[in-house]
C-alpha cells in the first residue's frame, strides 16, 4: 500500500510516533461501560492499530477518500466499520444513537467545531479522548479565572469533567505542524439537564465572552436587561470570573426578569 499524502486543506498531520499513539489509545477508560467507539480522522490508522487491540466496537469516520481507500485495504477482513464522510455533517447523526465514545487526532481547523458537535450529542457521548492544538486543549480544560477560560470551557464543563492529559511536540507528526499539540479527556458528568433554560444558557455564555474584557453588565446589554437584573452584584465581574453554577444562576435570573 502506498503512503497517503497529507492534505493541507483538510488540516492533516499524520501521527508517526507509536508510543504517543499507544498512550492516546490507553487514555480511553470505557467510562459508563461504553463499548462503542468512533475514531474521527484516522488517516493511515496509526492510532487505529492500538484501538483494535482493545475490546471496542470500532467505527472509523474519514473525510479523505484517499485515506478511506488505504484503510479499507489495510483492515480488510477486520472487525470494524469504515465510513467515508464528515463527522460534522448532520446526515451522520442517526448512526450514533446509542451511547458511544470518541477518539481522534482532530484536525486543528475543525477541533472546536467537533466539541460543539459533542455538546449537541452530549446525551450519547460518554467520553472523548482527543489530540488537538495545545491552545484549544488549555481553553477547554481551564478553570474559571484563567485567561484561557472561555465559551468552550463553560459549555463543556457544564456536562463533562475535562482533563488535560499530556503535551505532544510537533516532531511526532508528518508533516510537523507549526504548533504544539495536547491530549485531553472528557468524561460525562451526572448532569442530564441544567436547572435552567439550556438554550438561553448557551446564548448567555456566548454573549458574555463576546466582549470578555467588559463587565457582564456591559457585555450582556444586547440581551435586553431589566433594571432589576442590571443591579445584580454578579454583573460587576467579567465572564472569565464565573463558573458554570454562576452562569446557571444568571440564566435563571434573566429568564425570571423577562417574565415579570
Amino acid at each position: 500500500m502506498s503512503k497517503v499524502r497529507a492534505k493541507k486543506h483538510l488540516g492533516q498531520h499524520f501521527l508517526c510516533d507509536l508510543q504517543v499513539a499507544e498512550r492516546i489509545a490507553s487514555s480511553l477508560t470505557g467510562f459508563g461501560d461504553t463499548r462503542k467507539l468512533l475514531e474521527i480522522g484516522p488517516g493511515m490508522g496509526v492510532l487505529t492499530d492500538y484501538l483494535l487491540e482493545k475490546p471496542w466496537e470500532l467505527t472509523l469516520i474519514e473525510i479523505d477518500s484517499e485515506s478511506v481507500s488505504y484503510l479499507r485495504e489495510k483492515y480488510a477482513g477486520r472487525a470494524l466499520t469504515i465510513l467515508e464522510g464528515d463527522f460534522l455533517a448532520s446526515q451522520y447523526r442517526s448512526l450514533y444513537e446509542a451511547p458511544y465514545a470518541i477518539i481522534g487526532n482532530f484536525p486543528y481547523n475543525i477541533s472546536s467545531q467537533i466539541f460543539f458537535k459533542v455538546l449537541e450529542e452530549r446525551h450519547q457521548v460518554m467520553e472523548v479522548v482527543g489530540m488537538l492544538q495545545k491552545e484549544v486543549a488549555e481553553r477547554i480544560t481551564s478553570p474559571k479565572g484563567s485567561k484561557t477560560y472561555g465559551i468552550l470551557s463553560v459549555l463543556l464543563q457544564a456536562f463533562y469533567v475535562a482533563e488535560y492529559l499530556f503535551t505532544v511536540p510537533p516532531d511526532v507528526f508528518d508533516p510537523p505542524p507549526k504548533v504544539t499539540s495536547a491530549v485531553i479527556r472528557l468524561k460525562r458528568n451526572s448532569v442530564q439537564e441544567l436547572p435552567c433554560n439550556e438554550k438561553l444558557f448557551f446564548r448567555l455564555v456566548k454573549q458574555a465572552f463576546h466582549t470578555r474584557r467588559k463587565t457582564l453588565r456591559n457585555a450582556l446589554k444586547p440581551m435586553g436587561l431589566s433594571e432589576e437584573f442590571r443591579s445584580m452584584e454578579l454583573l460587576d465581574l467579567r465572564a472569565e470570573q464565573l463558573g458554570v453554577d454562576d452562569f446557571v444562576y444568571l440564566t435563571q435570573k434573566l429568564e425570571s426578569s423577562w417574565k415579570l
